[in-house]
């Protein structure tokens, strides 16, 4: 699919991804710096991004709802919590994936298989082994995003000096270095996920090496543009 022949939906929900980069870089930015702007700054981005289809639609309350959060996180940036909602981010989008793609499992269409059918189609899936291999590599990143939300939980809770615990005046059971627990909540974890993808991508081209396989950049532009189906799905759950 070119650039041109994108529905005016599809080109909107790209132009939302371009502005996702940003966020780790001001969010880096304000771990490095000790500044609150840079969270603050962050997290306005990451929310106007991922409702940004919404807000293009001049609908009343989508907008409403993107004011009224960013009035809460600039009351939040005035007391001081920027940053802890900044670090709490990256715990939160692990979990609801975790749960996103464990929810799936109980249906006849688990999320990988989705994935599939909103790039290739149903006949895809129909082919051997895919089926099956849709199924476990579901499971695969379920118990993946659920153990990393479980390690940043611990990191955000048990970092040096700002740890929640720490700032509570608790001593950490399990104390870590402040400077590698940021790191990891806020850049180590993504590229974790990056690399695991992209293995994933690698061992199913080798799995299933009897069939073609899109591109990975093609791949990654069809997820972005058809994620509305694969939130819905198509099959009914499994009795």
């Amino acid at each position: 699919m070119t650039s041109s022949s994108l529905s005016p939906d599809h080109a909107t929900r790209r132009y939302g991804l371009l502005l996702l980069p940003a966020y780790p870089l001001l969010a880096i930015a304000g771990v490095l710096t000790q500044r609150q702007v840079f969270a603050l700054l962050a997290l306005a981005l990451l929310l106007t991004a991922l409702m940004l289809p919404q807000l293009l639609a001049r609908r009343v309350l989508p907008w409403l709802s993107w004011s009224g959060a960013q009035a809460g996180l600039l009351v939040a940036w005035r007391c001081g919590l920027a940053g802890l909602l900044l670090e709490a981010v990256p715990v939160l989008i692990n979990a609801l994936l975790a749960g996103w793609f464990g929810r799936t499992l109980g249906t006849a269409e688990p999320l990988v298989a989705r994935f599939i059918v909103a790039i290739e189609g149903d006949e895809r899936l129909r082919q051997p082994g895919v089926a099956a291999y849709a199924r476990q590599i579901t499971w695969f990143w379920a118990v993946l995003l659920a153990a990393q939300a479980l390690l940043l939980a611990v990191l955000l809770l048990c970092a040096d000096h700002d740890g929640l615990l720490a700032r509570v005046g608790v001593v950490s059971p399990l104390p870590v270095p402040a400077g590698w627990a940021a790191t990891w909540l806020h850049l180590g974890g993504y590229l974790l996920l990056a690399a695991a993808f992209t293995l994933e991508y690698v061992y199913r081209r080798w799995r299933l090496r009897h069939l073609h396989h899109p591109g990975l950049h093609d791949m990654l532009l069809q997820l972005a543009l058809h994620w509305p189906q694969l939130l819905r799905g198509k099959r009914p759950a499994a009795p």
